[in-house]
C-alpha cells in the first residue's frame, strides 16, 4: 500500500511539473503587465485582464492564420488516412514477413533528411507548379512528415487483428474490401485514432515547411513566431494558448476510440 501511495504521489508531481509551463503561459496571457514585469512576479494570478485576448481576437490578425492552420491540418489528416489505411493494410497482409519490414524501413528512409534540407527544393518545385503560398502545397509538404509514422502505426495495428476474421467473412461471401470496411477498420479504430491525432497535431504545429512555403498567408505557428520576434510576451502567450485549445479539443474528440478492449472476444475457440 505504501509503494502504491508513493507511486500516486510521484505521478501527481510529474503531472504538475508537466502542466507548469502551460499554467505560466495562460497566466501571462490573462495577467496585468504590472504583475508580470516585476522583479519577483507572483505565482498566482492576482490582477486578471482580458486585454491581451481582446487585442488578439479583435486585432484582425488571428482569423486568417487560424483558418489556414485548421484547413491544412484537417485536410492533411484526411489525405494521410485515405492513403495509409488501405496501404498499411496491404503491407500488413503481405505473406513475406521480411518484405513487410523492408517496406516499412524504406518508408522511414524518407524521414532521414532534415526538413530544412528538403524545404528549399520543395519550395522551388512548388513555385513552378503554382503551389507556393497555397494551402494545398502546405498539405502536400506535411504529408511527407505524417505518412511514414501513420503507416507504421497502422501496420502494427493491423498485425494484431487476426486474419481468421477476414477468412470467416470471406466464407460468408464478403470480398476483401467489404471485410476491410466492416471488420478490419472498426477493430483498427484505436490505431486509426492514434494515427489521426498524430497527423493532425504534427500538421498543426509544423513550422519549417510553413516558413519556407508561405510568404503572405501565415499559419498559427508562424504568427506566434512573429510576436516572439517582436518581443511581445503577452500577445505571444495569448496566441500560444489559442494554439493549444484545438489540440485539447481534437484529442478529446478522438480519445473515445482509444479502447484496447475492441479486440476482446473477437476470436473464439
Amino acid at each position: 500500500m505504501g509503494w502504491k501511495a508513493a507511486g500516486i504521489i510521484i505521478l501527481v508531481l510529474v503531472i504538475l511539473y508537466a502542466c507548469l509551463p502551460v499554467y505560466i503561459m495562460v497566466k501571462i496571457s490573462i495577467s496585468d503587465p504590472g504583475e508580470i514585469l516585476t522583479q519577483h512576479p507572483p505565482f498566482l494570478i492576482h490582477r486578471a485582464t482580458l486585454k491581451h485576448w481582446k487585442d488578439v481576437v479583435l486585432g484582425g490578425k488571428l482569423w486568417p492564420p487560424l483558418r489556414k492552420s485548421l484547413a491544412v491540418s484537417t485536410l492533411t489528416t484526411i489525405l494521410a488516412l485515405l492513403l495509409t489505411i488501405p496501404g498499411a493494410y496491404a503491407v500488413s497482409r503481405l505473406p513475406f514477413r521480411n518484405l513487410k519490414y523492408w517496406i516499412i524501413i524504406a518508408i522511414f528512409l524518407t524521414r532521414m533528411f532534415p526538413e530544412v534540407v528538403i524545404a528549399l527544393p520543395i519550395a522551388e518545385r512548388f513555385i513552378r507548379w503554382g503551389l507556393f503560398d497555397t494551402s494545398m502545397g502546405l498539405v502536400l509538404a506535411h504529408l511527407i512528415k505524417v505518412i511514414p509514422i501513420s503507416a507504421w502505426i497502422l501496420v502494427n495495428t493491423y498485425d494484431v487483428i487476426p486474419p481468421e476474421l477476414e477468412r470467416s467473412a470471406a466464407m460468408d461471401g464478403a470480398d476483401r474490401w467489404r471485410a476491410l470496411a466492416h471488420i478490419v477498420i472498426p477493430l483498427a479504430s484505436p490505431g486509426i485514432a492514434v494515427a489521426a491525432i498524430y497527423s493532425w497535431l504534427t500538421s498543426w504545429e509544423e513550422f519549417t515547411f510553413a516558413l519556407f512555403l508561405n510568404l503572405k498567408n501565415k499559419t498559427m505557428p508562424l504568427q506566434v513566431y512573429y510576436y516572439i520576434h517582436r518581443g511581445d510576451w503577452f500577445l505571444t502567450a495569448a496566441y500560444a494558448t489559442l494554439i493549444a485549445l484545438p489540440v485539447v479539443i481534437v484529442t478529446y474528440a478522438l480519445q473515445r476510440y482509444l479502447r484496447p478492449e475492441y479486440l476482446a472476444g473477437a476470436v473464439k475457440g
